[in-house]
């Protein structure tokens, strides 16, 4: 099969690849489509994702398609099924896992990360892992369950409540995806801090009450002149410390603040705990992965409620996929998927 393989940092290679032998508890995916993410970024320049890889690995995390074959033992699916995958494999026996936290699973693994994943033409993974998708779903939407489902996991530790001001920093793909979660849960005003113009613009036609550019106003009086009173939650979905303190900082009193954005690993912030969190009574949370969130994005995104075409940018095929890690003019556009 043809498969974009990362063989060391900064060094990919469109090639053939010696597709997994298919297990009897396993399920072969004629792979339609896999989006970019900024888990395979990291990887492509040598940093860490969600998890430790070795190379060589064929990323991609992201992925939906049609089941071509299945292993003797898989009895859920069969030849034709239109299918997606969560790419986490959680052992369901170690001590997170029977705590029903199994995002913190002590031998998780993941396709894309830590074994060969989406961006190829085939794809061999687990039955465990593998959902049905209805007919009202398209393959390529299908692909988003994942980013879709982490974002969900994400909202749900937000604490938003009807009639709130939520601040997201960042509209690129995640920002609004994040954005449409919000405003479904009930948020009054949404907030959308972005430089590049054209992705304001999108946040705006996707429900953002105020924008704000940050390379030219000033945040904090920016949503003051809006007469903004309180923002009560914070979505940092950029993953850089700068605005990680930035979404501490404007943050009010009693709100929560989501650090959403994937850093580097030895990356630092800095803030000082007694004005801006003791004094503030500042809820600063995060979000892992996607427990068990992954049937529920399916739903959500099959209802039709999150836009997902003005999030989808680009569609490159898998024989010109390198560009997408090489070109600094992707970083500036939405989610891209590629189409082996």
């Amino acid at each position: 099969m043809k498969a974009l393989l990362l063989t060391d940092a900064g060094s990919l290679e469109v090639t053939s690849a010696q597709c997994k032998e298919l297990q009897v508890d396993e399920v072969l995916i004629d792979v339609a489509a896999c989006g970019v993410c900024g888990t395979d970024l990291h990887l492509f320049h040598g940093e860490e994702g969600a998890g430790k890889s070795t190379l060589p690995l064929i990323m991609g995390h992201e992925f939906s398609g049609t089941v071509l074959k299945t292993g003797s033992e898989v009895k859920d699916f069969k030849p034709g099924d239109r299918v997606t995958v969560d790419p986490n494999l959680m052992c369901g026996e170690c001590h997170q896992c029977r705590r029903g936290k199994v995002q913190f699973c002590d031998h998780a693994e993941a396709y894309g990360v830590s074994m060969d994943g989406g961006f190829s033409e085939q794809c061999v993974v687990r039955q465990k892992v593998v959902y049905h998708i209805p007919n009202t779903l398209s393959l390529e939407h299908a692909a988003l369950v994942e980013p879709v489902a982490c974002c969900l996991h994400g909202i749900d530790r937000a604490n938003i409540k009807p009639g709130d001001t939520v601040a997201i920093i960042g509209a690129g793909s995640i920002g609004l995806i994040m954005l449409q979660l919000a405003k479904y849960s009930g948020a009054a005003r949404i907030i959308v801090i972005e430089p590049v113009p054209e992705k304001r613009k999108v946040a705006r036609e996707l429900g953002a009450s105020h924008l704000i550019d940050p390379l030219s106003q000033d945040v904090k009086k920016a949503i003051s002149d809006a007469e903004i009173v309180s923002v009560d939650t914070v979505i940092e979905c950029v993953g850089n410390p700068a605005t990680m303190e930035q979404a501490v900082d404007i943050a009010s009193r009693g709100a929560t603040v989501l650090l959403f954005g994937l850093t580097p690993p030895n990356s630092l912030m800095s803030i000082k705990p007694l004005e801006e969190v003791f004094r503030k009574e500042l809820i600063i949370t995060s979000s892992f992965i996607n427990p068990l969130v992954t049937q529920r994005s399916i739903d959500l995104l099959a209802s039709g409620k999150i836009n997902l075409d003005t999030v989808i940018t680009d569609r490159v095929p898998l024989d010109d996929a390198i560009k997408v890690f090489t070109d600094d003019g992707y970083r500036k556009r939405g989610k891209i998927l590629i189409i082996p």
